[in-house]
């Protein structure tokens, strides 16, 4: 289970996509990234609170699964989720696997020039 986000530091809000079940970010053009990067970053209070509020209306509308309002911390000038299960959720498994079996059911799109 997650922890609430804390009063102060910086927040972005989190969620998965319904559609395929991805990790997204509210952006800040109200849609949903996959690149922590591009997150909306917001402040607590009335910020904060349209944030969250929008995130709902998309959990209602079943765009999103359970969004919710994470920590973000400043490191070597760039904002990383604050929490070790936010960053993990931000950058993907922390072990490589199923390689194989994803370059099975996903081919290359490109056609190989031939020799």
């Amino acid at each position: 289970m997650f922890k609430a986000a804390k009063a102060g530091p910086r927040k972005a809000i989190t969620g998965n996509r319904l559609d395929d079940g991805r990790v997204v970010f509210l952006d800040e053009d109200g849609g949903w990234a996959q690149d922590f990067a591009a997150a909306l970053l917001v402040s607590d209070g009335p910020e904060l609170d349209q944030a969250t509020a929008y995130a709902q209306a998309q959990h209602d509308a079943r765009i999103v699964i359970e969004p919710y309002a994470i920590d973000v911390a400043v490191v070597d000038g760039r904002p990383v989720p604050a929490r070790i299960r936010e960053r993990i959720r931000a950058e993907g498994p922390t072990v490589i696997y199923g390689e194989a079996e994803y370059a099975a059911l996903n081919p290359p799109r490109v056609a190989q020039a031939a020799e």
